[in-house]
């Protein structure tokens, strides 16, 4: 794409200039600069592409208009219309993320050019558990943009991802079926009662049994999430809720590269062992139990506690490629074998208040979190590697898995403690101002045993950090809204492992993020779009190799522009979209990548350009048809920038017939049957994931 001015200059024009009618002058049919104020009351429907609303960018419900920071939500029937089984389907529709295989073991992402590891959330509350998520009990995906630790405390660079859960208060009866050409079988369970007194519950599940396009790919995965909601009074409520998550598959790394790109090899070439199956397997166990108590004193006064337990374990046995000989086209392959126990809890306490000062209204939200994590790993390479494996066509070996070097011992805990205050501000009826700030003391002790050599160490690390928050909305009608916000977070070293002697004496990074930007309604609340230009900053920064060396990288600058656009409209139409124009660079570092300097390189997996379309359109008597595109410009897979992935656009498609009673629903991926990859690891250039070819697959849905 050329241009004659910069994306982020057009973008500034359009943040400072743009009305609702002059972005789509020709659909605008009514006056739209002022519209009545509409009261609503019951649970927000969950059939539309429009999100008015937000629960992660306060901690409260809140109009996504008066949040000054960028804050893209995925629905609940965006979800089900893709028919997206994956967390990484999910986040295909928000942009300005660059997509990581995860080590083959976890969702993970980059957010605006960072590395989001430690950033998954669920109802507000940390799960930086490597896993990956199940989306049966998702109700939506809300995804901030830039440091949000002010509320949520470490992490938190390019922003993070809060899932929404599915929760009792509704009368549902819903069981499906889903056959996929290329990943198998999959049903899901979806029941729910309201009740007419004190109690309702829900209770949502999943069971999938696959394989895939990838050769010796499978997954065996069991997912069960009952809830109870009791309420004592109209003020006074009380939330139960557990979850368990059972999953195993094949460890895949992805391909490695050659002579700059990943390998030219059909999309089902893996590099592992033949018996994949029993040596080259992930097999994670996550339960978890949430209760959330909730009582609101008066009209000034309301307050919340939620406590949250969870217990994960993590048996991975992998065999990836290592070094490619360019010479002799050839890998080596190496096998180890990692075994992670955790366990901790999280205990949120938040007093809200809502004030009139004068002319001014507060809504203050006065919180505390306390928190501990015990993560223990061991960690074990393989007595036999293999050299000489043919990248073009390779021979895998049998890997026998027991066949281990004595392993590496950790034993982790992290204690948090952290103090909270923010203040929502209505200044008047057309400027809004939202302000906070946040203390954390973070303290992590690590203890290592070495048994191939007989060596321990024991290490501890406090950092204390102060997290500021600023923003300031200028709203001069009810549709549109234009704001101007600051914030900083910071990550501690052993962030998401456990502190080493490799980083242990690393200061915090910190993220500084400037960002302005513009939101607007269109047609009585059917329509809304976002546009935002920003700078994020990042000191300090390191980076781990798959053999968990710890590489400092230095300082990152992106520089960018979003856009994004949904609609629920007349004639059944239904639109989400979104652009992203990201410039991510390491200004400063005194690492080499294989002898080439980090300085002056751009972040990995972060395109310069992307954006994604998804639109929907009901014809009547039941029927629906949609179809969409993902358009991913060129990546780096490594910080060197020595290995590029090739930009790429994939098209999708979809179609269903519904009834008050079933749907039938027909979704094909990647219709043009499209080679690509879709997925780096970020700082190793030859563990490279294909996308899928062209899939099919159809859901039958049985509303009881």
């Amino acid at each position: 794409m050329n241009f004659r001015l910069s994306p982020l200059r057009l973008a500034v024009l359009a943040t400072c200039s743009l009305s609702p009618l002059a972005i789509l002058p020709a659909c605008a049919q009514q006056d739209t600069t002022a519209l009545p104020a509409i009261e609503v009351s019951g649970a927000r429907a969950n059939d539309g592409y429009v999100a008015p609303t937000a629960v992660s960018g306060t901690k409260s419900e809140a109009p996504l208009r008066d949040v000054p920071q960028t804050i893209n939500v995925v629905p609940a029937q965006v979800i089900r219309d893709q028919n997206a089984s994956s967390l990484q389907d999910v986040l295909k529709n928000v942009p300005g993320l660059g997509l990581s295989t995860g080590d083959g073991q976890r969702d993970q992402v980059f957010i605006r050019g960072f590395t989001a590891i430690g950033d998954q959330f669920v109802d507000g509350f940390r799960d930086d558990a490597l896993y990956f998520r199940d989306l049966s009990n998702v109700e939506s995906v809300e995804v901030i943009k830039g440091p949000a630790a002010v509320l949520y405390g470490r992490g938190s660079s390019g922003g993070l991802i809060n899932r929404v859960t599915k929760k009792p208060g509704v009368d549902v009866s819903d069981v499906s079926f889903t056959a996929n050409s290329t990943a198998g079988r999959r049903a899901e369970l979806d029941l729910g009662r309201a009740g007419e007194g004190a109690l309702s519950w829900r209770l949502t599940g999943a069971v999938e049994r696959g394989d895939s396009f990838r050769a010796q790919q499978f997954i065996d995965r069991t997912a069960i999430a009952p809830s109870v909601a009791l309420r004592f009074s109209a003020d006074t409520k009380l939330l139960l809720q557990m979850d368990y998550l059972e999953d195993r598959r094949m460890m895949d790394f992805g391909i490695p590269s050659y002579r700059g790109r990943p390998v030219d090899v059909d999309p089902g070439t893996t590099y592992g062992a033949r018996n994949a199956r029993d040596a080259d397997f992930v097999q994670s166990r996550v339960a978890s139990t949430t209760a959330t108590f909730t009582h609101r004193f008066n009209d000034e006064f309301s307050f919340r506690n939620g406590l949250r337990y969870y217990d994960y374990h993590l048996n991975r046995n992998n065999t990836n490629g290592g070094t490619v000989n360019e010479a002799t086209a050839t890998t080596t392959l190496n096998h180890a074998k990692l075994v992670r126990d955790e366990n901790g809890w999280f205990n949120q306490s938040e007093l809200t208040q809502k004030l009139q000062l004068g002319s001014i209204r507060h809504e203050i939200l006065y919180g505390l979190e306390l928190g501990s994590q015990s993560k223990d790993a061991s960690q074990a390479s393989g007595v036999v590697n293999f050299p000489g494996v043919s990248i073009f066509n390779p021979v895998l070996p049998v890997v026998d898995p027991n066949r281990l070097n004595p392993p590496t011992l950790t034993y982790g805990t992290y204690d948090t403690f952290a103090t909270y205050l923010q203040d929502s501000l209505s200044l008047s009826e057309q400027w809004k101002a939202l302000v906070g700030l946040r203390y954390d003391r973070y303290r992590q002790q690590s203890r290592i045993l070495n048994l191939a050599n007989g060596s321990t160490a024991d290490l501890q690390r406090t950092d204390t950090a102060v997290s500021p928050r600023a923003g300031l909305v200028w709203q001069p009608s009810l549709t549109q809204s234009y704001y101007l916000s600051w914030s900083r977070s910071f990550q501690p070293s052993g962030e998401s492992f456990a502190l080493a002697t490799n980083n242990a004496d690393l200061a915090p990074e910190q993220t500084r993020n400037t960002e302005a930007g513009a939101k607007y309604d269109f047609w009585e609340g059917r329509a809304s779009a976002t546009v935002s230009v920003f700078r994020l900053e990042r000191d300090n920064i390191k980076s781990a190799l798959p053999n968990g060396v710890v590489i400092p990288v230095g300082k990152q600058r992106t520089d960018g522009a979003e856009l994004s656009f949904s609609a629920d409209l007349k004639q059944g139409w239904k639109l989400l979209a979104g652009y992203a124009w990201l410039n991510a660079v390491i200004t400063e570092s005194s690492s080499f990548d294989n002898g080439v300097p980090f300085k002056g390189k751009n972040a990995t997996l972060t395109p310069r350009h992307s954006g994604n379309l998804w639109l929907t359109r009901e014809l009547g008597e039941g029927l629906v048809v949609g179809g969409g595109a993902n358009a991913v410009g060129a990546r780096f897979a490594n910080p060197g920038n020595t290995v590029t992935l090739p930009g790429y656009v994939t098209v999708d498609a979809m179609a269903a017939y519904r009834t008050s009673k079933y749907e039938v629903q027909l979704n094909i991926g990647n219709l043009f049957n499209t080679g690509y990859i879709i997925s780096g690891h970020g700082t190793n250039p030859n563990l490279s994931m294909p996308g899928a070819p062209r899939n099919v697959a159809l859901t039958l849905r049985y509303h009881m």
